[in-house]
Parts: structure tokens; sequence; C-alpha cells
């Protein structure tokens, strides 16, 4: 074979490797919050989502906030595979950045997260918790976000790095987020 084919076979290869990992380390959203700001409206839910909401009591460790704060600023940030700066964030980037910023270490790789800390019912989180969800299916973890708020009926919205949009807000009652929901993780 000849040097040329070698080298196109191997970016080839590498070109299909990276497009496979974009899919399966991050997931997106099609309906998304971009305000930076709270929304007090509840995201309409439709048939067939699970009830996923929260009984926070409203009570923000001064942790959380300094994590919140970090994490919103970073809100319009693009979409990076490997990326933990503000120029680009995978989710698992974005998430040890900003517990890195806190002094809190977390293993890089969402699947490695979601076995940091204390596993909790989702009834129990709260802002600064984190969520994981498998957005390829199945139970294996591939995407993390940080718990944002709580809304008034529940809801619960998280900041992440999605694939299509960046940094932005989305919410539980979201059916794309609503259906790859694995579990919720405290480490605070």
């Amino acid at each position: 074979m000849s040097l040329k084919i070698i080298q196109s076979k191997i970016l080839k290869c590498i070109t299909i490797i990276m497009v496979l990992s974009v899919i399966f380390s991050c997931g997106s959203s099609k309906n998304v919050v971009k305000s930076k700001s709270s929304s007090t409206k509840a995201t309409s839910k439709t048939e067939n989502l699970r009830k996923l909401n929260s009984t926070f009591d409203g009570k923000i460790s001064g942790s959380a906030k300094d994590i919140l704060k970090d994490a919103e600023s970073f809100l319009g940030s693009p979409y990076k595979f490997g990326g933990n700066s503000s120029s680009g964030f995978d989710c698992s980037g974005l998430t040890t950045k900003v517990f890195d910023e806190n002094g809190l270490k977390l293993p890089r790789r969402s699947a490695d997260q979601a076995n940091t800390g204390k596993s909790i019912d989702i009834k129990e989180v709260k802002p600064g918790d984190l969520l994981f969800f498998a957005t390829a299916g199945g139970s294996k973890v591939s995407h993390v976000g940080i718990v944002h708020t709580i809304e008034n009926n529940g809801e619960v919205k998280f900041i992440h790095a999605s694939t299509t949009k960046g940094v932005i807000i989305s919410s539980l009652n979201e059916k794309y987020w609503n259906k790859a929901y694995l579990h919720a993780q405290r480490v605070l």
C-alpha cells in the first residue's frame, strides 16, 4: 500500500472516531432556556414524562451559590469535545472546571463523576448537585449537568454543555432530558 492510501485510511478512522465521540459524549436539547436568568415559567409537561421533581426547600449553601455563579459565567460558551475552558466545553469539562475553581476535584469523565459523592433521589436534589444522563439510550452515563434551580412546582433545571447549543440551562421536564435522566449525585 502506498503512504497516501494509508494516510487517507488513518484520517478516515480518526474522523469516524471523533464523530462517534461527539455523538456519545454529551447530549443536546432541542428545547432550551436561553436566558441567564432563571425563568419562573415552568416548562410544560407532555405525555409519558417521568415525574422528576424536587422538594427542595429553597436554602442554598454558600458553596452551591459559588458553584452556580461560576457555571453561569460560562453560559453561551461553545461546545468543544474535550474542552474545559470558556473557549469551549464538553459536559464533564464544564463540571470539572466549575468545581475545580471552587476547590473541589472531580474526575474528568462524566462516567467517573457519576460515582463521586453520594447518590441521592431526584426528590432530594438542590442547586449544585450533579445530574447524569444516558444520551445514547440504555444505562451508560454519557452526559452530566449541574442542578441550577428548582422552580416552585418542583421542576428541576440544570446547567450543562450541550453539543449543539454550548453551555445552556435546560429542564428535566423537556422530553429529551426526562427520557435520558439516570440519577443524581451530591458532591458538595
